[in-house]
């Protein structure tokens, strides 16, 4: 039987420690809430209220519950008022040295058997531990913010934690209605461990000047659906925050180069711009704590017309291709109004995409999104044709052929003997460089790659790559065209993985690497990852979907130009790709699928 909780402590009432109280008081548990001064105690109070009094106001919360709840809550100075209580929760700044002297004070206060929990998301359990006479009795108990919502708690044992306390340490999460994965003490537990790798990789993007924040952020948001990009997200975390957790993640955790700080992260830290708490960091905000952003000299100015911008008027786009993602960009074109020409291998490949837009643009009818007037306006909007020489006289080809570099650049040749001079020729290529299809041509400055998502006439977002060629006229008919279709496009330079890709397939190796090292089961990887970040699928549910052996060639890709060893492809996903497990579409890959 695991042991009742009756009374717990909680020391240090920020935001985290004030949203650990409101948990536990929600609960049925009493709990006494420990500040190191009157000042301190009431800015922890304020928090509490506030917190309640939105989830009263939200109808989350009944009057008469929150009255119960604020009662449940005794508020202290000093460590001495925890010398009854069964489970003490600390939850000061991460720094290991101040925990460690809370930690022999609280061994001193409290009674023999009480539990002495960190919430640490980064230092080392079993250090704090060591500054007890009871290590045995220790224990990692990571909660995410805000703790009243986030259903995620990380519990973490070190080598002597007693079984038994991580039993009752379980049974008390299931209690306070969250879902525990248990992990051993490792730098940056799961989440973090995932989480700020990526973060530290966005951050080097916008210092190198790739992309702008805007661009960085709304990519990995439609592309990925994010809750938030990753610079509002440092934001948030806090810049000072976010460096401790890298720095002692790079000092704990082998020095991987990926977790070491950027040193931009350092100098805005330096220069106290610590994100919302400060009033500005990445972006700027309308007073220190508040969530609103505003324009600053970074925010893009967005001119009347795109025609100020230079983009040349396209009227009739070409396609090229036969497949999913052609068929998508085919139909994306033909509902925004432009004429298009269809390019196939043959009138039995254009019959096939013929119908294959017939039937999404009938779907699109029944689910009530598309007029049957608006469908046929569609297909009427759309030549067939298995002939290059037919895109003479368009403003605009997109290409979507197979993803072999000589394929593309041999089409590309093609193309420059055919069409008219101005056009702007695109390349939907995700992972080949965009300039080597470029200099097939002799008009390089006209082309640009356009990345759609799949599938195209859903996803929000396109990856518009302009090379060192690539004319300033050339990337606003781009973007200008995104917009017609009702996208977003989000401009960066021709390096591989782009943007999403980018950021994306080195968080889903690193976990494929902690899968590898069995830190931790695949369920809890990504329980962790949907419920402590707030993603839409696990990275193994994700690969899973994306295919095995696709992630592979991309993380492949992105190792060969980067060259950085932390990029280097888990052993684990080039076996299991060598296995024939590619996922969904084999039946098996990090999961199987043949028996759902």
């Amino acid at each position: 039987m695991a042991r009742e909780f009756t009374s717990v402590g909680v020391v240090g009432l920020g935001t985290m420690g004030a949203g650990i109280v409101e948990v536990f008081a929600r609960n049925g548990i009493d709990v006494v809430a420990v500040e190191i001064s009157a000042a301190a105690l009431e800015r922890g109070r304020v928090t509490l209220t506030g917190s309640t009094d939105r989830a009263v106001a939200k109808g989350k919360l009944a009057e008469a519950d929150r009255d119960a709840l604020l009662s449940r809550v005794t508020f202290q100075v000093g460590l001495d008022a925890l010398h009854s209580v069964d489970l003490v929760i600390e939850a000061v700044p991460e720094h290991l040295d101040l925990k460690q002297r809370i930690f022999a004070e609280l061994d001193r206060v409290c009674k023999p058997e009480a539990i002495l929990a960190t919430n640490t998301s980064s230092l080392s359990v079993t250090e704090i531990s060591v500054a007890t006479t009871r290590p045995n009795q220790v224990i990692g108990i990571h909660f995410f913010n805000p703790a009243p919502v986030m259903k995620l708690v990380e519990v973490v044992r070190t080598v002597v934690t007693s079984a038994d306390v991580v039993a009752d340490v379980e049974a008390l999460c299931e209690r306070l209605g969250k879902v525990d994965v248990t992990i051993n003490d490792r730098a940056g537990f799961i989440a973090n461990a995932l989480l700020f790798g990526y973060l530290n990789h966005a951050v080097s993007m916008f210092e190198a000047r790739y992309a702008t924040r805007e661009d960085i952020d709304a990519a990995m948001k439609l592309g990925c659906g994010l809750p938030m990009g990753p610079l509002a997200l440092m934001d948030l975390i806090g810049l000072d925050t976010a460096y401790e957790i890298l720095d002692t993640m790079y000092r704990r955790g082998g020095r991987d180069r990926r977790h070491a700080p950027v040193p931009l992260i350092k100098q805005m830290v330096t220069a106290g711009l610590l994100g919302r708490k400060s009033g500005r960091g990445f972006y700027t905000y309308e007073r220190p704590g508040s969530p609103v952003v505003v324009p600053d000299e970074q925010t893009p100015v967005a001119s009347e017309s795109a025609l100020a911008d230079g983009a040349r008027g396209i009227a009739k786009v070409g396609v090229v291709g036969s497949g999913t993602m052609a068929t998508g960009i085919i139909e994306v074109f033909a509902k925004a109004g432009y004429e298009v020409v269809s390019v196939t291998r043959g009138a039995e490949k254009s019959a096939k995409v013929f119908e294959s837009v017939k039937t999404s643009l009938n779907k699109g009818v029944v689910r009530g999104k598309l007029s049957d007037a608006d469908r046929d306006a569609a297909l009427g909007r759309i030549n067939w044709s298995a002939t290059l020489e037919h895109l003479a006289d368009v403003d605009l080809v997109v290409e979507a052929v197979v993803e072999e570099l000589s394929v593309k650049k041999a089409l590309f040749a093609s193309l420059d003997e055919i069409c008219k001079p101005g056009v702007v020729l695109a390349t939907t290529t995700s992972s080949l460089p965009v300039i080597d299809v470029a200099m097939a041509t002799q008009r390089p400055a006209d082309v640009v790659g356009l990345h759609f998502f799949n599938p195209a006439p859903i996803m929000p977002l396109i990856e518009v790559v302009q090379t060192i060629r690539t004319s300033t006229e050339t990337t606003a008919t781009a973007k200008a065209v995104c917009a017609t279709l009702g996208k977003t496009g989000v401009v960066c330079g021709d390096r591989s993985g782009f943007i999403v890709n980018a950021l994306l397939f080195p968080y889903l190796n690193d976990a494929v690497k902690m899968l590898e090292a069995s830190y931790s089961t695949a369920d809890d990887i990504d329980y962790a990852m949907k419920l402590g970040c707030g993603y839409p699928m696990g990275p193994f549910e994700l690969l899973d979907v994306v295919g095995l052996d696709v992630s592979l060639a991309i993380q492949r890709e992105l190792y060969l130009e980067l060259r950085e060893p932390g990029f280097a492809p888990a052993p684990l996903l080039e076996h299991l790709v060598t296995a024939g497990y590619l996922g969904r579409k084999s039946g098996r890959g990090f999961r199987d699928h043949t028996r759902r």
